[in-house]
């Protein structure tokens, strides 16, 4: 390197460190390392080795080791997640709690065995999920195939997931695990969402949830529908309130509908069709369709 850009680079070195000083907003206190999100989503894809056994990781347990795949798997899960979860607490403690190293991995425990301790009813949960995906799209031709590829069921799978740290107050780490869902599906589902059974997202590109959505059991939603706050202007001040819609027991929502509003609620068995924007409620048994528009055809030959 010549002595000209030896120069340079240590100006520029220079400038960079003092931009960290000067916009503290966005450099972490230094409270020690942060949550990993490489680990967090290795953790994610052992968790789906619990919820699915034999579809991903090892395969075909035998029954007379099945207890012993099993429990390793899951004594590696709450080792490295309580990990983890002790660095998220760290960084975002509560007002007025004991923070010491001792108690954050007491907590870190408590929560990480919480999660695995409801891997049996997520499952539960799960299974109706795949049993709606098949019943709702005759391209199905197994729940094998829909359980290894489908994105709806990765989607809400790992949602599912999330939404348990969520309700355990685990910082980060729950929106991590979405936004690795988001990043490879196109589903944006908020770990704050509550989802019934039998869930069924069709194709699932382009899906939005918010965090203060609420779902009944039996509903299916098709490619791009949002569910979303009718206006966050009000920013931070809006937390804790309820901003996206609640759809109730038995809704369908087809591609491209929006449905907006803590205060809107879609009621049971109504149908949405596609590309409604919807803002306010609907009775039960509605079916709310757009009037199809004048269509134009012109002979180029």
């Amino acid at each position: 390197m010549s002595n000209e850009y030896e120069i340079k680079i240590k100006q520029l070195v220079g400038e960079i460190s003092r931009s960290y000083e000067q916009e503290q907003f966005i450099v972490p206190p230094d409270l020690g390392p942060l949550p990993n999100r490489d680990v967090i989503i290795k953790i994610t894809n052992k968790l789906r080795q619990l919820l699915f056994p034999g579809y991903f990781g090892k395969k075909n347990f035998a029954e007379e080791t099945k207890e012993y795949h099993v429990g390793a798997l899951v004594t590696d899960i709450f080792t490295v997640l309580s990990g983890q979860i002790a660095l998220a607490l760290k960084y975002n403690p509560k007002p007025q709690e004991d923070n010491s190293s001792k108690t954050l991995k007491d907590k870190a425990g408590q929560i990480s065995f919480e999660l695995l301790n409801s891997i049996p009813r997520i499952r539960e949960l799960l299974a109706t999920d795949v049993q709606a995906a098949f019943d709702g799209d005759p391209a199905a031709s197994s729940t094998d195939e829909i359980v290894f590829s489908y994105p709806g069921i990765f989607a809400i799978s790992v949602h599912r997931l999330a939404h348990e740290l969520y309700k355990l107050g685990v910082p980060l780490i729950p929106r991590i695990i979405g936004e690795y869902a988001h990043n490879i599906t196109g589903i944006d589902i908020h770990p704050g969402a509550e989802i019934g059974k039998y869930f069924f997202i069709d194709h699932g590109t382009g899906v939005v949830i918010g965090e203060t959505t609420v779902i009944g059991d039996y509903v299916k939603i098709y490619q791009g529908v949002t569910l979303g706050a009718l206006s966050t202007r009000g920013g931070q001040t809006l937390r804790g309130v309820k901003r996206h819609p609640t759809l109730e027991d038995g809704v369908t929502v087809y591609s491209g509908a929006s449905i907006f509003g803590g205060e809107t609620i879609i009621g049971s068995s109504a149908t949405i069709g596609s590309s409604a924007f919807i803002t306010k409620s609907v009775p039960s048994g509605t079916m709310v369709s757009i009037k199809n528009p004048e269509l134009s055809f012109k002979n180029y030959f």
